[in-house]
């Protein structure tokens, strides 16, 4: 029920579905119920040694302080030193910004860019949240379908046929949530030229990135400076809970993105900033070997989930989610989510929580062990034969 008490952007914010399925589950562990997690993106890993260790010696070393309002200088030169090492481009430190992790540097990010009917066009399927930010930010999100048949890709004709002169930004992610498709450079070249030619920015969400399987990521920083890339430390580095993430922007922008943050957040927390730079600098060797252990999740998951007659007619080669078509078994990926967790007690995420071409979909993440996903997949199997 609306309240004329409660502002009206925030009644227009719908609910983030997997939070509240993830919640639900909270319930029911709580009341003594086992259920297998495989509707939320979080890493099962600890962190890397190196970050517990750059914690430690923060608190010991009394490094507890604010830092400057873009984010601790040394983890600034660290991300450029990063970009710089994996993807051979130049990022000036002072074009990063450092947040407590990537929904708020998008929310900056937003804010400075949008003027209310600024169009902002975005893939569907897409990132459950973007809408929310672009709204929230009185702009306009302009859906274009991307479609099993083609891979999940964006395609450059139907990014042309969208542009009009509202349009501010292109918003593009790769690897995906919740295909976990991959964009190819020479994809994101031609939909950077468009962005280009039509004086409109990209928006590249990395957060995947360092979580790919076959082939290879690419920033969008390759393409062109016109771009605003977002990218963190929750997923490769699996330190969600401990916030922290950034924005590298183009220059002009930076003065109102730091008079935002200083206003609205003051600074990313201290000590995990000196946990993200040792995460950058020493954590390759444990990062690498999660990614050995999450492509052996992603072959089994496929497999079984095909037996049991799921539809993955493009398998995912990037961050760790499985988008199968269930169309066949249920035209309401809520209810049917919501069903499996009831009598499975496994936890999936609705293809509508990411796009209304996202409806007839099931994603399937799995950042767990494989102990539990073994146990979860049966629970399937005996749920989908019962079907």
């Amino acid at each position: 029920m609306k309240s004329d008490k409660i502002a009206k952007r925030t009644e227009e914010i719908t609910p983030f579905i997997v939070m509240e399925i993830m919640e639900k589950i909270y319930e029911m562990e709580a009341a003594g119920l086992d259920v297998v997690h495989m509707e939320i993106g979080e890493p099962d890993f600890n962190p890397p040694e190196c970050v517990k260790l750059s914690v430690d010696e923060a608190f010991d070393t009394h490094n507890t302080d604010y830092t400057h309002s873009l984010g601790d200088i040394r983890l600034r030169n660290a991300i450029s030193e990063y970009y710089k090492k994996n993807y051979n481009v130049d990022v000036n430190p002072g074009q990063v910004l450092v947040s407590s992790g990537t929904s708020p540097a998008m929310l900056l990010l937003f804010s400075a860019l949008v003027n209310p009917s600024d169009e902002i066009i975005i893939s569907d399927p897409h990132y459950a949240c973007y809408p929310s930010f672009i709204k929230f930010s009185n702009g306009i999100p302009v859906n274009i379908p991307v479609c099993e048949e083609n891979g999940f890709q964006f395609t450059p004709r139907a990014i042309k046929e969208k542009i009009t002169d509202k349009t501010k930004a292109i918003l593009i992610n790769s690897p995906s949530n919740p295909t976990g498709n991959l964009m190819s450079k020479e994809r994101m070249k031609e939909i950077s030229d468009i962005a280009v030619s039509n004086d409109i920015y990209i928006i590249s969400d990395e957060i995947y990135h360092g979580l790919v399987y076959e082939g290879k990521e690419h920033s969008i920083l390759e393409c062109t400076d016109s771009a605003f890339v977002l990218n963190g430390f929750s997923k490769l580095f699996a330190m969600t809970g401990l916030r922290l993430g950034y924005l590298i922007a183009p220059e002009e922008f930076m003065r109102p993105l730091q008079i935002l943050q200083q206003n609205f957040f003051i600074s990313a927390n201290s000590v995990i900033q000196a946990a993200g730079t040792a995460a950058l600098k020493c954590a390759e060797k444990e990062t690498r070997e999660m990614r050995k252990i999450y492509n052996k999740r992603r072959k089994y998951m496929i497999k079984r989930l095909k037996q049991m007659g799921l539809g993955i007619s493009v398998e995912p080669t990037g961050a760790f989610y499985i988008f199968a078509n269930v169309k066949h078994i249920s035209a309401d990926s809520y209810s049917l989510a919501l069903d499996i967790l009831e009598k499975a007690h496994v936890g999936v995420t609705p293809g509508i929580d990411f796009g209304i071409n996202g409806e007839g979909y099931l994603r399937f993440s799995y950042a767990n062990s494989m102990e539990n996903l073994e146990k979860g997949l049966d629970r399937l199997e005996n749920y989908f034969t019962g079907q």
